[in-house]
């Protein structure tokens, strides 16, 4: 969406700051227009005029969050030796990220406002990991033409390994092995074709 001006960037920014500090404190079902207008110090009208619903809100707080911590991430997967080596490493970094970070943890609860959980919970999470993989295309070109491959079956695995596998039972380097291990064979697979 666009922004008119730095008046209205500096809203957007504190009401998506309140966002993340009202679900870190109270979970999904404590975001409301209103609890977001009072923690950012703005009006509900405000935070209507930028992003129409609540959904939208918690949609773009939550993307643009994990985004930016996974941003750290891609410095250390440039170092990847294959596509399936960067998707493994991947997912086994959001599993951390996730379970350490107060406002991602909160996707791991499961109350009835959880976006991981709604309708158009996975058109979100295919959005973010377009996002986070497009470095592929740059550091493996092989990877372009199965890129949209590439993100539904990493957003399918990493969704199960950051939400279901615990890391007291599988450590991050079963988890790497696993994935190695499935991943590997389905990328030469794509690559041949």
């Amino acid at each position: 969406m666009p922004v008119a001006d730095n008046g209205s960037m500096r809203s957007r920014n504190k009401i998506l700051d309140a966002v993340r500090d009202v679900i870190a404190r109270s979970g999904f079902s404590g975001v409301t227009i209103a609890s977001v207008a009072q923690t950012a110090g703005v009006t509900r009208q405000t935070v209507y005029s930028i992003f129409g619903t609540r959904e939208d809100l918690v949609s773009q707080a939550v993307a643009e969050h994990l985004t930016e911590i996974v941003d750290g991430v891609h410095e250390r997967l440039r170092t990847a030796p294959t596509p399936a080596d960067y998707v493994v490493d991947l997912i086994v970094a959001c599993r951390t990220i996730v379970r350490s970070d107060p406002v991602l943890a909160a996707l791991l609860r499961t109350d009835g406002d959880n976006p991981l959980f709604d309708a158009g919970a996975l058109d979100r999470a295919r959005a973010v990991g377009l996002r986070l993989l497009s470095p592929l295309q740059e550091l493996f070109p092989e990877t372009a033409l199965r890129l949209d491959d590439i993100v539904d079956i990493s957003v399918h695995l990493g969704w199960s390994a950051v939400c279901f596998d615990d890391p007291s039972v599988r450590t991050d380097e079963d988890l790497r092995r696993f994935l190695g291990r499935w991943l590997a064979p389905a990328f030469a697979a794509s690559v041949e074709e």
